[in-house]
């Protein structure tokens, strides 16, 4: 039976903060100084909670690259041409893209997903999943971005994603992202929920030089000044219809059907923040979940981090996209699972524990 938004919500509990001190109590039993692999610890800390008490895993792990066109490309924000889009997913279908070097590194199985791209429909592929809600946005200059249930839908689209990922067994998730032009829906997300200015956190995307971030921002201000009152009532669905994209809803509806099955679910960069963004306005407690992976390079991150209270997990100086980000995490996740799991207690090595 398929989902329904308020039915997802319902269901997306909180983890057990009882669970933390017992696992920390196993961390601190291994043959190391307390605390010495800093956030390594954290993370196992965080997985055994997620996975109520349950030894930690992230095993097998997918990352689902979601794609979508975007018409406030007509403004000119982007050094690419929109069609870039179709060719980059034809580029991830091949294999042949940075996400798919770095998860074939890691051991991380890939989808793709056209959650909004122009065109026809691609042909079928054994990477893709799901189906496209809509071919593109509006142009949230001239209204909003998408009606609330394209938005929606887009949302749901991302839940039957997590779901169909838990159903096969898979332990952990991971998000990326390709739209040329995205970094701008995603820059007046920010804005939108969490009260930032555009002259603030605006910047290059794919490498605009300062008049072409000065303009950039100026069409964010004009399409939250377009949608103030959207944005004044609060709505966080409402908002993302507005402003966001159909892959960027979709991504923030994978975070929400992690949640809402238990999963831990890596976030990538810029773009897959402002879906995670949006997410965390809709259900405050996918916070629990999400691991945010690394600090993008788009200059604006530090103050998005800053008004989330968040801190990433690697500054790598990434700003590619795709889920590169997310591959990287999911590894960190991994790590942090086998030290819990598979490293030596003080008793079992013969070790002395120091304690006095």
């Amino acid at each position: 039976m398929s989902r329904t938004l308020p039915g997802v919500l319902a269901a997306i509990a909180a983890v057990d903060p009882a669970l933390f001190p017992i696992a920390k109590a196993h961390l601190d039993n291994l043959t190391k100084p307390r605390g010495s692999l800093g956030r390594l610890e954290e993370i196992a800390e965080r997985l055994f909670a997620i996975r109520r008490g349950q030894p930690p895993a992230v095993d097998p792990a997918r990352i689902y690259v979601c794609a979508g066109d975007h018409g406030v490309a007509g403004e000119g924000v982007s050094l690419f041409p929109q069609e870039v889009t179709r060719q980059m997913v034809a580029n991830f279908l091949a294999g042949g893209a940075g996400i798919n070097v770095l998860a074939e590194t890691a051991g991380i199985d890939i989808r793709v997903v056209d959650a909004g791209c122009l065109g026809e429909p691609f042909a079928d592929h054994p990477r893709f999943a799901g189906a496209r809600v809509a071919s593109g946005t509006a142009n949230f200059v001239a209204g909003p971005a998408m009606s609330r249930d394209a938005c929606v839908k887009a949302l749901l689209l991302g839940v039957s994603l997590a779901d169909q990922a838990a159903g096969e067994g898979i332990l952990a998730l991971g998000t990326g992202d390709m739209g040329i032009a995205n970094t701008t829906p995603s820059t007046a997300l920010f804005c939108a929920y969490l009260g930032l200015a555009p002259r603030d956190i605006t910047g290059p995307g794919t490498g605009l030089d300062a008049h072409g971030v000065s303009r950039k921002a100026e069409i964010i201000e004009k399409a939250l000044a377009r949608h103030e009152a959207v944005v004044a009532a609060g709505d966080p669905v409402a908002i993302l219809a507005a402003l966001g994209g159909l892959e960027i809803a979709c991504l923030a509806g994978l975070v929400l059907g992690a949640a809402a099955n238990r999963l831990p679910i890596a976030v990538d960069g810029f773009i897959s923040t402002a879906a995670y963004t949006a997410a965390r306005a809709i259900c405050p407690t996918v916070a629990d979940y999400a691991f945010l992976s690394h600090a993008s390079a788009e200059p604006g991150y530090a103050a998005i981090m800053s008004a989330m209270g968040q801190k990433p997990l690697l500054d790598l100086g990434l700003r590619l996209g795709e889920g590169t980000g997310s591959a990287l995490a999911l590894f960190l996740l991994r790590a942090s699972a086998n030290i819990y799991n598979n490293m030596a207690t003080f008793a079992a090595a013969g070790v002395s524990s120091g304690d006095a």
